[in-house]
């Protein structure tokens, strides 16, 4: 057993001591004005984001999960609707096409990035209709930091009458052929969960569009559907809003968020520089940038590392060990017709290593020196 401390998985501590001062003054000056609901901090944030991505518009929300609900809702998505996803991603993917009585169509991905698999999209549109659904969507989820592949996406979304909604919860701050994740796709969306690259300090969202009217009927539903004032309801809405604390928190971050992300690709060369060979290391595919929500690797006999890591106070996760299309909320759901192995396999084979923009040089030659012993094991 190693006498070492253990390390953090995400080290949120390192990036207080570095704002700390900054995030405690836009603090108070919130509680000064008392608005907080909606408050200045709230436009100038989704300013600030809009222009960062290259978009008109950006609408802030209470979650990542907000975020795709309200643009399904926008969307006028219901019973009978198809839309098609992965199964290798986090619930909310899949849970917001269910909450509004449409059908998630789960999809395969790919090994190279963990992204859905546009041969297995193709694939799975008919089988959706031969099911008496109408295929409306394709959520294209932007797994561990690094965008889907957009260009080959788009062109069967064209040929389907399809819409692509870029689910980047672990993406923002990436791009793919010089533009930024927010630009992908008709419409993109992402999270502000601490644990992002871009985190806040509760739940918090986006929506990003260059779409005026989109934008409109967002900003209705993000507040129970409201018309002209707050008492008048033209539709069905959610209490979405982003708090104005969580805000000023995202500002302040904002500030460091590229000077973050250039920490995260150094933390990704040093680990593919000194990983096992035996390893799959993820790799960055042509024209794509990352931001690396998670360093996942590709191992046999994972839960022997995992244990043997751990005894040196090495943290580790498995994103994620049951895809979707095997839970109990959606194995009802269709699949592809060809079923999806690759989802199957990599579930049983991915790790996830210690990932944030604070892990230095020397922590990082701990981590993989306790993994070299534990794969020499």
């Amino acid at each position: 057993m190693s006498l070492a401390a253990p390390l953090p998985f995400i080290d949120l501590k390192a990036q207080r001591r570095r704002l700390g001062p900054q995030i405690e003054q836009a603090l108070a000056r919130v509680l000064e004005h008392g608005a907080f609901i909606m408050g200045p901090e709230v436009r100038e944030l989704e300013a600030q984001l809009a222009a960062y991505a290259g978009v008109k518009h950006c609408i802030s929300c209470a979650s990542g999960t907000d975020a795709l609900m309200m643009v399904l809702m926008a969307k006028g998505i219901g019973p009978g609707d198809a839309v098609f996803c992965p199964s290798f991603t986090f619930a909310a993917t899949a849970e917001v096409v269910a909450l509004l009585g449409a059908s998630p169509i789960f999809v395969d991905v790919r090994e190279e990035d963990f992204n859905i698999d546009p041969a297995s999209l193709k694939a799975a549109i008919p089988a959706a209709e031969a099911a008496g659904l109408t295929p409306r969507g394709i959520i294209a989820v932007d797994l561990f930091g690094q965008p889907a592949d957009y260009r080959a996406l788009q062109p069967i979304a064209d040929a389907n009458g399809l819409w692509i909604l870029a689910d980047a919860a672990q993406s923002f701050g990436a791009s793919f052929d010089n533009r930024r994740v927010g630009a992908l796709g008709d419409f993109a969306t992402t999270s502000f969960f601490p644990a992002k690259p871009l985190g806040c300090y509760g739940d918090g969202g986006a929506i990003f569009t260059n779409d005026d009217e989109f934008r409109d009927v967002l900003h209705s539903i993000r507040v129970h559907g409201q018309g002209r004032d707050k008492y008048e309801n033209v539709r069905l809405g959610i209490t979405g809003r982003l708090d104005t604390m969580q805000a000023a928190v995202l500002l302040q971050k904002m500030t460091i968020f590229d000077d973050e992300i250039a920490a995260r690709n150094a933390v990704a060369e040093r680990y593919a520089a000194g990983l096992p060979k035996t390893w799959t290391v993820p790799a960055l595919l042509p024209g794509r940038t990352s931001v690396w929500a998670q360093y996942t690797v590709l191992v046999e006999n994972r839960e022997a590392v995992q244990q043997a890591l751990q005894a040196e106070g090495i943290p580790t996760m498995v994103y994620y060990m049951r895809p979707l299309h095997t839970q109990p909320p959606y194995q009802s759901y269709p699949q592809v017709p060809c079923g999806l192995p690759l989802t199957d396999r990599l579930s049983q084979k991915v790790l996830s290593l210690p990932m944030h923009p604070y892990l230095d040089a020397p922590t990082q030659e701990r981590i993989l020196a306790a993994v070299n012993r534990a794969v020499a094991a």
